[in-house]
C-alpha cells in the first residue's frame, strides 16, 4: 500500500530561514525538510508522508496575496499530494492569514482534503474558520508538542475519508456547522436537566452554544472640537527610545503611559516602535507615521482642537490576547476619563 503524500506550508521562522528580517522571502520549495515537517512526518506515521515543504515569507505573502497564492500552488501542485497541511501559525497573525488562504485556495483549487492550525484569536482563524478545519492551538510555539500531534490526527483522518467528529472531539475551531443527531433522552428532559443544573449553580453543558458578539455602541460625536482635549492611544508599539518598560513585541502583557508635553513632534532620536510583526524601519524614521503628535500639534495651533492630552497610551497589538487588550483599556480609560479627555484616537499599524 502506497503512502498519502503530503505538502506542508510554513513561514519563514519554521523554515529555519530567519525572522522578521527574512519575512519578504519569496515562494520556495525547501531542498531538505526542516525540522518541523520532520516531526509532523514522524506523527503522520506509516500511512502518509511529508514529501515537500513550501515556505513563503509573511511579508511577501500578506503584501502580495493574489500572486503570492498562485505562486505557492503552483509549486504545490507538482508534488500532485493528497493531502495539505499549514501550520501550525499558533497566534502569529500574518502567518495565520497566510496559512488560513492558501488551505483554502488548495482545497478549493485542487480538491484534495486541506487543514491548518493556529491560536482561535489569530485574525485567520476568524477569517477562514467556514471555509476549512482549523485545529485549535496555543497562542504560541511554546504547545507545538500538543499541537503537531492534534494536526496529525486530524489530517489523516480526512485523507482517509473517515467521520470527522465534533470540534471537542478532534481540536478543531468551531466552524458554525450544524449536525443532526439521536439521544436516547428526549429534548424537554435534557433542557429541565440542564436548567436544574444551572439553578443549582453545577456545571453543565448547553448542546447549541449561542456566539458571543461582543458590541460596542458608539459614543455621540463630539460637539465642539475646538474647545475638545483630545489623547492618542497606539496598538503600534510607539514608545520613547530605548523602550524603558521592555514592553513586549509580540503578546504584550503590559503598557505605557508617557508625557508628550514637551513635544512639537516625534523623532527617531526620541521616539521608536517596540512592535515586532512588522517591519519597524519606516515608524523608527519617523514615528508620527504610527503616533501622528505633529499633525495633533498643527490642529492644536489652528484652533482645530482645544488641546492635545499630555500623555498618550501605548502597547503592541501583534499577538497580544483580547482578554490583555479589555485590560489595558478598562485601566486607562478610567484615568483618561479622570483626566477630563473628550475623545482619543486610537492608530494602529
Amino acid at each position: 500500500m502506497s503512502k498519502f503524500k503530503v505538502v506542508h506550508y510554513v513561514n519563514q521562522f519554521f523554515a529555519g530561514i530567519g525572522g522578521e528580517e527574512k519575512a519578504d522571502t519569496k515562494p520556495m520549495v525547501m531542498e531538505q525538510l526542516p525540522p518541523i515537517s520532520k516531526n509532523l512526518d514522524k506523527l503522520l506515521g506509516e500511512e502518509a508522508e511529508v514529501v515537500a515543504t513550501v515556505v513563503c515569507g509573511d511579508s511577501y505573502f500578506n503584501e502580495n496575496i493574489e500572486t503570492a497564492k498562485k505562486e505557492v500552488l503552483e509549486m504545490i501542485k507538482q508534488f500532485n499530494p493528497d493531502l495539505f497541511i499549514a501550520g501550525p501559525a499558533f497566534n502569529a497573525g500574518r502567518y495565520g492569514v497566510a496559512a488560513g488562504t492558501i488551505t483554502k485556495e488548495v482545497k478549493e483549487k485542487l480538491n484534495i482534503p486541506a487543514v491548518t492550525a493556529m491560536y482561535i484569536e489569530n485574525p485567520g482563524a476568524d477569517m477562514f474558520k467556514k471555509d476549512i478545519y482549523i485545529v485549535s492551538t496555543s497562542d504560541s510555539a511554546a504547545g507545538m508538542r500538543k499541537a503537531l500531534p492534534s494536526l496529525a490526527s486530524l489530517s489523516l483522518k480526512l485523507v482517509k475519508g473517515e467521520k470527522i467528529g465534533s470540534p471537542k472531539e478532534e481540536g478543531y475551531i468551531e466552524r458554525g456547522v450544524r449536525v443532526n443527531y439521536f439521544s436516547d433522552v428526549r429534548g424537554s428532559k435534557r433542557a429541565v436537566d440542564m436548567l436544574l443544573k444551572k439553578i443549582k449553580g453545577e456545571s453543565f453543558e448547553t448542546e447549541y452554544p449561542m456566539p458571543d458578539f461582543d458590541r460596542v455602541d458608539p459614543n455621540p460625536a463630539v460637539k465642539d472640537l475646538s474647545k475638545a482635549k483630545i489623547a492618542l492611544v497606539t496598538s503600534g508599539g510607539i514608545v520613547p527610545k530605548g523602550n524603558p518598560d521592555r514592553i513586549e513585541s509580540s503578546s504584550a502583557s503590559k503598557y505605557g503611559k508617557y508625557d508628550i508635553s514637551e513635544f512639537e513632534f516625534l523623532t527617531k532620536d526620541t521616539h521608536e516602535t517596540a512592535h515586532g510583526g512588522y517591519d519597524p524601519v519606516y515608524a523608527n524614521n519617523d514615528p508620527n507615521r504610527v503616533l501622528p503628535v505633529d499633525v495633533l500639534r498643527d490642529l492644536e495651533k489652528e484652533g482645530v482642537i482645544g488641546q492635545l492630552h499630555r500623555y498618550f497610551y501605548t502597547t503592541v497589538g501583534n499577538g497580544t490576547s483580547v482578554g490583555n487588550s479589555k485590560q489595558f483599556a478598562s485601566e486607562f480609560a478610567k484615568e483618561l476619563l479622570a483626566d477630563g479627555v473628550d475623545a482619543v484616537i486610537l492608530t494602529s499599524t
